[in-house]
């Protein structure tokens, strides 16, 4: 396979399946990490995280298959399937399944080789981000809100206050006086 694939660094929500094309009983070397990584350099990318590159057999899917697999769990909208649907279907053997985070926000160009074969590259369905009003005037940041107008103390607080004080000198008095006294 000599087809280049363009990972970009903002990539997101991109799936891509890739078919596997070695015998069964040498799938664990290919997927084997042990200072080198087969699979890795199959694919020809710099950076690839393994719990975002999934290595299974499509039988394994049963009923499900690789289109409801796709869809179900990785939320591919049914129109992108519906267009690979006998490719998918007919897919047998080892399949690998990327995600986008697998290549970690790095920008890399990918050039896959054998045993890798692209099947197809797919887009998850995305609900867009909508911003509606808060529901509560308690629920509004402080930047928002008015300040609010400061009161004077009313005659009851400032003689609490004036109280509060004399008692305070009169206590450090008696203090002084018992002090001397002694």
């Amino acid at each position: 396979m000599s087809d280049k694939i363009q990972i970009n660094a903002t990539e997101a929500g991109v799936v891509r399946v890739f078919a596997v094309d070695i015998p069964p009983d040498q799938i664990a070397t290919f997927t084997a990490r042990n200072g080198s990584w087969p699979l890795r350099e199959a694919l020809g990318a710099e950076t690839l995280d393994p719990e975002h590159a999934v290595v299974f057999d499509a039988d394994d899917l049963a009923d499900l298959g690789l289109p409801g697999y796709l869809r179900e769990g990785h939320a591919i909208p049914e129109d992108q399937i519906e267009q690979m649907r006998a490719k998918l279907m007919a897919q047998d053997g080892t399949v690998m399944v990327i995600t986008s985070p697998a290549f970690g926000g790095t920008a890399q160009t990918l050039n896959p080789r054998a045993p890798l074969r692209l099947i197809a590259t797919f887009t998850e369905q995305r609900d867009p981000i909508t911003f509606d009003a808060l529901p509560d005037a308690s629920a509004r940041t402080p930047e928002h809100e008015e300040k609010p107008v400061r009161k004077a103390p009313s005659d009851a607080a400032m003689s609490g206050r004036v109280a509060t004080i004399v008692l305070l000198v009169l206590a450090i008095l008696v203090a002084v006086m018992v002090w001397v006294a002694s």
